[in-house]
């Protein structure tokens, strides 16, 4: 990366252009040797969380022009965690960084504690953003994040599926979270990205008491919100089940959703904050600010936990 200024220079190297290896064997002269591994910075850090080890680890890879999309995959599968991203240069003007967003499977065009924790990773790397906001490029275009003394929060990205569910997916949803179907109080689409479908119950406790059936999600992001009683912080319990039987320790894209569905149906105030990761032994807490021109921000602390440099 070069420090800060080689991440905003936009200069690139090619990494979608390298070219892929064929069999020797079938195509005649030996293909080159791989190329030696870079040394490149390397961090991972806790999202959503004011102290380590209590809120959504992340890995970031600093510095990571040269690497394909193949080897992206493949380390984000080697880190075993929910989300590993890629630092590059801005492609497009405006933004401070480029991310490349990685499951253990899959690329995502956004995710919430990505976000987070690469802007606060790139920061302690040095970054200086040019404006008073950080813009990130992402596959799903520009975000801002701003700071708040040692918080960051994203700007909620527009939802690219909204609107309820389809009955029949709200009967298998409650089937695979073991409730009855008439302890679904709502229920909506709230994909910014990753997919996620949310179902609300009636209370913090039902959500704390479910044991999915991982087989009957299936392939779903089922997120599952359910109010405190007589509090106001957290306001409610969020939990977010992914396919396999994964459930994320706190997930900034669906509390996002969530947000942009109170809001829309008028059961929101103006700062909250949202409780996630209490089965799995975490202490993630998500903060939600509504302005008044209806941007939606998210955020939470974000704490470095490991930091040093990596061969790929």
């Amino acid at each position: 990366m070069g420090g800060a200024d080689g991440l905003r220079s936009g200069r690139r190297r090619g990494w979608e252009d390298r070219p892929v290896t064929t069999d020797s064997a079938a195509s005649g002269p030996a293909a080159p040797a791989p190329a030696a591994p870079v040394r490149r910075r390397f961090a991972q850090l806790d999202v959503f969380a004011t102290r380590p080890l209590r809120g959504n680890p992340l890995a970031v890879v600093l510095e990571a022009e040269g690497l394909s999309a193949q080897e992206m995959q493949r380390l984000a599968a080697w880190t075993n965690l929910s989300e590993t991203t890629f630092l590059l240069p801005p492609t497009v003007p405006g933004a401070d960084y480029r991310v490349r967003i990685f499951t253990g499977s899959q690329e995502l065009p956004f995710a919430g504690h990505p976000t987070l924790g690469t802007a606060r990773a790139w920061l302690h790397a040095g970054g200086v953003p040019a404006g008073e906001r950080i813009v990130q490029e992402c596959a799903a275009g520009l975000i801002e994040v701003r700071r708040e003394g040692d918080q960051l929060a994203f700007a909620a990205p527009p939802l690219l599926r909204s609107g309820p569910l389809e009955e029949d997916e709200v009967d298998a949803i409650a089937a695979a979270l073991g409730v009855e179907r008439s302890a679904v109080r709502g229920h909506t689409w709230a994909d910014n990205g990753p997919g996620w479908q949310v179902v609300e119950l009636d209370s913090a406790e039902q959500v704390l008491a479910l044991e999915p059936d991982a087989a009957l999600l299936g392939s779903r992001k089922v997120g599952v919100m359910g109010w405190h009683d007589g509090t106001d912080s957290p306001l409610y319990e969020v939990r977010a089940f992914a396919p396999v039987g994964v459930e994320d320790p706190v997930t900034g894209s669906l509390n996002a959703g969530i947000a942009q569905w109170l809001v829309d149906r008028g059961d929101a105030p103006e700062r909250w904050t949202v409780a996630q990761g209490t089965v799995r032994g975490r202490e993630g807490r998500v903060d939600v600010q509504v302005e008044a021109d209806g941007t939606i921000w998210v955020g939470g602390g974000t704490v470095l936990t490991v930091e040093g440099t990596i061969l790929a």
